[in-house]
């Protein structure tokens, strides 16, 4: 029985950032990750947005853990040498939908954004291919190296004493004397004995709390799963900003224009809810996770482009990848908070659940990681 304070399920992006931050103020910490390597599903399948924190309602975890996550990253990145650009965003919109632009710009304010409001001719002269009426600058937007950044939280983790374990699922998760007991498939099969748990499997959290024996389960909200699909364009593209259509119901950002790091663009993510029964129960791996993008679906992405960009080569966009987002909202609702679920939420000591952690999960992984590791330190 090997006896550590912390095991963290999960090793994305997010599971990192808390490993990390745990490590750091001086506990032992094992993560524990059924892939073989980290963050090869939501952390690795996104846009590489680094949001600024407009979309999102004033007040809520997202947009105070987006704003403060982002100048974190900002600093780690500068630090760490890990591949980041503030490139701005420009979200565009007709004259028809000018009353919404504008109320996008108002909540942007209110939660501590500011955004430039330009007519289609001043936004032409920035992106000389763009048609809109009216759009909003928001130059604090930036792009990241999503893997490049994954590496360096792995590394930094270890740096505090953090230890990864790669390849090994979680089998069961009993309350013990002081703690937990977690016993895990690593040959030889093992059990660890941990004071805290911290659930950040993502897209499987919810398995993984309801298999913690007694937990209540009314304490495991519904998950819904909105696989996003990708088409790229080969070269590098005519813009310099990222192109964002205004936000659809339920707080889709839309097919939107991305680049990476090379200024090749990406088009995506459209919105497609899918069904993830066969999901492993446990340890964090999403082995049913259907990442096949459709060729087809490219009709549906040349219509939405063509509304911001009319001069889209549509016969040289392919297929890219595909991601799959943990939602806390299904087809119709309005989008919902982050859920940070700790013992004074479910009355359950030594546990923390992080369920639905969607975009802007990335931008906002250092912030979210600090979170947890002040629920463990109270």
């Amino acid at each position: 029985m090997n006896e550590v304070d912390c095991v963290v399920i999960g090793a994305g992006v997010i599971g990192l950032a808390v490993a990390r931050a745990v490590a750091r103020g001086g506990r032992e910490v094992i993560v524990i990750e059924a892939e073989r390597q980290a963050g090869l599903h939501a952390s690795s399948r996104n846009s590489e947005v680094v949001h600024a924190g407009i979309h999102y309602a004033p007040g809520s975890l997202k947009a105070r853990l987006c704003v403060e996550g982002r100048q974190m990253l900002e600093r780690y990145c500068e630090v760490h040498g890990i591949g980041y650009r503030r490139c701005g965003k420009l979200t565009v919109a007709s004259a028809a939908q000018e009353t919404e632009l504008l109320a996008l710009k108002a909540n942007a304010r209110a939660c501590g954004v500011e955004l430039d409001l330009l007519d289609g001719e001043a936004a032409r002269r920035l992106e000389p291919e763009l048609t809109c009426a009216l759009a909003l600058h928001s130059p604090a937007t930036g792009i990241v190296d999503s893997h490049g950044l994954l590496t360096c939280l792995q590394g930094d983790a270890a740096s505090y004493g953090a230890n990864v374990a790669f390849g090994t699922r979680v089998t069961a998760l009993r309350p013990a004397a002081d703690g937990f007991d977690v016993h895990v498939d690593f040959e030889p099969r093992a059990c660890l004995s941990a004071r805290w748990i911290v659930n950040c499997a993502g897209s499987c959290a919810a398995e993984v709390a309801a298999s913690i024996a007694d937990f209540p389960a009314d304490a495991i909200p519904r998950i819904h799963y909105a696989k996003g699909s990708y088409f790229s364009l080969p070269g590098r593209a005519p813009f310099s900003h990222l192109i964002y259509p205004l936000p659809a119901a339920g707080g889709h950002l839309g097919v939107h224009l991305t680049l990476d790091l090379g200024g090749a663009a990406r088009f995506g993510p459209d919105m497609e809810w899918v069904n993830a029964a066969g999901h492993e129960t446990l340890g964090g791996a999403c082995a049913s996770s259907d990442y096949e993008v459709d060729a087809r679906r490219v009709r549906d992405f040349v219509t939405a482009i063509r509304a911001y960009w009319p001069g889209v080569p549509a016969e040289r966009l392919v297929p890219a990848y595909a991601g799959i987002r943990p939602k806390l909202s299904g087809p119709g609702e309005a989008s919902r908070d982050f859920l940070i679920s700790g013992p004074a939420d479910h009355g359950i000591a030594g546990v923390v659940n992080l369920f639905g952690i969607d975009s802007p999960g990335l931008t906002s992984c250092l912030a979210l990681g600090d979170r947890v590791a002040a629920i463990i330190e109270r």
